[in-house]
């Protein structure tokens, strides 16, 4: 009887692994059919594309078309030459109609040559067609170039109304070999272009400024021989507190949280810290540098993690804000807008400039922050303070929104950088 049981069992062990097997064999027979779509024993070469017409735009232009009637068809492929260089691709789905081909050196006429393409990867005949794109970006930026001294280096400044992707590098005199050699590669889509590169002395030097594109175009490059300003950091040991009628409220003072926190050289807690449910639109302070400077950069710290919680891109941490600035021996009170250009003046105080604390690094909401976001707030945030603006002695830091919709808002550590003679 055992022994009977003993053959049964084994039987049904068999006949599970059998069972397990077949499946095993039918789900790999149906991924290998779903992953050999594409592939085709059909050699037959697809019929040539028809009724080709060119749409130009700056560096690229569209190129529409009409498929074969071709049932085996999988994408459209152009070749092309955009510089003396470089030969691309482009390809195209048979989902379209039409194809981008993008990044010429400069405006003229161009070859490009179409192919449609089968699953079996057998070409059509050729088909050849000239694009004539406009002008490129880059080099459309580039007369827009400007770089003047600035505090510890160069500002340099462009305009680029197409908002395409660019490059703009700096370059200079390299310490051991003496060749021009980049020192600060800005990548930028932005329509305004302003950023200084920084850690030079005051001694003149050779500077350069060139644009380039993704595909490795470059454009000219400017030259220009350069002293760099003179700046210190602002010595926080003359800073004070300034109060004004108009400042918010302080809250947790009794742990420690004060205004003269914000120049204490710890960008932990405790900090400045306003006090909650007075509603006001700005939250405010004042406080004095104990010198006439004409300033050039800041930076500002936020809060972070503390006691266990994480505040980074929450809470009350600053998301805009007015950096306010005054000359006066003693700057009087006055009522400052929610919104102002920079340089409008009220009262004693002029606007220094509008600031935004930039987004967490990984993209998420408040609340999901990373060890990469953790680290952006643990650096803190430099902001520079354009060249055209005045040289001020009293500070006010007028807050109109936090990452938290907050009615307080709290601050850490600022640290000021410019010419205090």
């Amino acid at each position: 009887m055992k022994k009977r049981l003993r053959l049964y069992n084994s039987f049904c062990t068999m006949q599970l692994l059998v069972m397990l097997l077949l499946a095993c064999s039918l789900y790999s027979c149906k991924e290998s059919e779903g992953f050999n779509e594409v592939v085709s024993t059909d050699m037959a070469k697809p019929g040539i594309l028809t009724g080709v017409k060119v749409q130009n735009l700056a560096g690229a232009a569209i190129i529409s078309y009409a498929l074969p009637n071709s049932e085996n068809l999988l994408y459209v492929q152009a070749e092309y030459r955009i510089n003396s260089r470089t030969v691309r691709q482009s390809k195209s789905s048979y989902y379209s109609d039409t194809i981008r081909v993008e990044g010429f050196e400069k405006s003229g006429d161009y070859e490009v040559t179409l192919y449609a393409v089968s699953r079996a990867n057998v070409k059509s005949d050729p088909v050849q067609v000239r694009v004539t794109p406009a002008t490129p970006s880059y080099l459309s930026v580039y007369p827009t170039v400007q770089i003047q001294p600035d505090f510890g280096g160069v500002n340099v400044i462009a305009s680029n109304p197409a908002k395409k992707p660019i490059g703009v590098i700096v370059i200079s005199n390299d310490k051991t070999t003496g060749k021009m050699l980049p020192i600060e590669q800005f990548y930028t889509e932005a329509e305004n272009i302003n950023f200084s590169v920084r850690g030079f002395d005051t001694l003149k030097r050779d500077f350069g400024v060139y644009v380039t594109d993704r595909w490795g175009n470059i454009s000219d490059t400017l030259y220009k021989s350069i002293s760099p300003i003179f700046e210190i950091m602002v010595p926080k040991t003359r800073f004070s507190e300034y109060r004004l009628p108009s400042d918010s409220p302080l809250g947790a003072t009794g742990l420690g949280w004060n205004t003269s926190r914000l120049w204490d050289n710890n960008t932990s807690d405790p900090g400045w810290h306003t006090e909650a449910g007075f509603g006001k639109a700005l939250q405010l302070c004042t406080f004095d540098m104990g010198v006439l400077t004409k300033l050039s950069r800041y930076k500002l710290w936020e809060r972070g993690e503390a006691y266990g919680n994480d505040y980074s891109y929450n809470h009350g941490n600053p998301k805009a804000w007015t950096l306010w600035g005054s000359a006066k021996t003693a700057p009087a009170d006055a009522d400052l807008p929610v919104n102002s250009a920079k340089g409008t003046m009220v009262g004693d105080w002029t606007n220094l400039g509008n600031f935004t604390c930039p987004p967490p690094p990984s993209g998420n909401s408040p609340g999901q922050t990373t060890p990469l976001d953790l680290a952006a707030v643990k650096a803190g945030f430099e902001f520079n303070i354009a060249l055209d603006v005045p040289k001020v002695r009293f500070i006010r830091l007028a807050v109109n929104s936090t990452w938290g919709n907050a009615d307080f808002a709290h601050v850490m550590e600022l640290s000021f950088w410019g010419n205090t003679n």
